[in-house]
């Protein structure tokens, strides 16, 4: 779900690892050469999905082991949930919808929210996407830790199932 810290616990457990954090969103905007809210501005949410699709398949399927950020609705695509399944160890990031609100409510960057400026759709975006969240391998509650604590406990987890991947 946009706005759980995704990218920022990516970054510290890029550090704490050693392994390569790579955010897919970012690397679309590099790749497009325009911010995501601007392709789903000029070109629409169904190109940017396509795109979504292609590059975090492609980048699951490269064999090294990486830190992947996928955007917040990654994992609702069938195609990307299987791959991701296939190819790695998922974590749901569960932050609850107050502290999503507060963080998404300040950000000029969410193409979705930009678009659908309500708590309401937030709300339904949440209960529909984490119905779809709970099949990731392991769930992480992330209120009442830190983005710090959250990154050891996702790295204790990924030491104890690494090689079942």
């Amino acid at each position: 779900m946009m706005g759980v810290g995704k990218t920022t616990i990516g970054k510290i457990l890029s550090r704490k690892s050693g392994l390569k954090l790579i955010d897919v969103d970012k690397l679309i905007e590099k790749k497009e050469q325009i911010s995501i809210s601007n392709i789903f501005q000029s070109k629409g949410e169904g190109y940017f999905r396509r795109l979504e699709e292609i590059t975090t398949i492609e980048i699951l399927k490269k064999n090294y082991k990486k830190i992947i950020a996928l955007g917040g609705g990654a994992f609702i695509n069938p195609k990307i949930r299987k791959t991701v399944f296939n190819k790695s160890i998922s974590f749901w990031l569960d932050e609850k919808l107050e502290k999503i609100e507060k963080r998404v409510s300040k950000s000029v960057r969410r193409p979705l929210i930009n678009n659908n400026n309500s708590r309401d759709f937030i709300i339904k975006l949440f209960n529909q996407r984490k119905k779809i969240y709970n099949l990731a391998n392991f769930r992480i509650k992330c209120d009442k830790m830190t983005k710090i604590q959250i990154a050891e406990k996702i790295l204790n987890i990924y030491e104890k199932n690494k090689n079942s991947k």
